[in-house]
C-alpha cells in the first residue's frame, strides 16, 4: 500500500516523466513562479532560513490541530523551485505528520539531489531542518 500523501505523489508523478536534468532544472524553476509572493514585511531576520547561500524565507502559520502551513520564497530562481518542492512536502500537515516523513527518500524519488551543487543542497537541508524543528517544537 502507498501512504504517500497525493500532492506528493502527484509531484513525484510530474518528476517522473522528465528524463534529464535540464527538463527538471526547469520544471523546479516553474514550480517556484507558481509561489505567492511575500511581502516585504515578511521578509525578516525571523523568517530567514540560515545556511542558504542564497536568501530564503520561510513563514509559519499554525492552524488548529497543529497544522502547519507554509509560504515561502527566494531570491534566486532555482531556490524558489526548491521552495516549493519543500512546501509541497511539508506544508498543510500536522506536527506529527512533519516529523515522519522521510524528506530523503521523497528527494532521492524526484532525481533532484545529485544534481544540486554543494551550497543548494546544503539550503535545501537546511529549509527542511526548519520545518523539522518547528514541527518538534510543537510537539514537546
Amino acid at each position: 500500500m502507498n501512504d504517500t500523501p497525493q500532492n506528493i505523489q502527484d509531484m513525484i508523478d510530474d518528476f517522473s516523466f522528465l528524463d534529464d536534468w535540464e527538463d527538471r532544472y526547469m520544471h523546479v524553476i516553474e514550480l517556484g513562479k507558481e509561489l505567492a509572493p511575500l511581502t516585504d514585511a515578511e521578509r525578516n531576520p525571523q523568517t530567514k532560513v540560515n545556511g542558504c547561500v542564497s536568501q530564503v524565507w520561510l513563514v509559519r502559520e499554525i492552524g488548529d490541530g497543529n497544522v502547519l502551513t507554509y509560504r515561502g520564497d527566494s531570491d534566486a530562481h532555482i531556490v524558489k523551485g526548491l521552495v516549493a518542492v519543500v512546501l509541497t512536502i511539508f506544508s498543510g500537515r500536522t506536527a506529527q505528520e512533519i516529523k515522519e516523513i522521510d524528506a530523503a527518500a521523497i528527494l532521492s524519488k524526484l532525481g533532484l539531489e545529485e544534481h544540486l551543487t554543494p551550497q543548494r543542497s546544503n539550503g535545501l537541508h537546511a529549509m527542511i531542518a526548519r520545518i523539522k524543528n518547528d514541527a518538534a517544537e510543537l510537539l514537546t
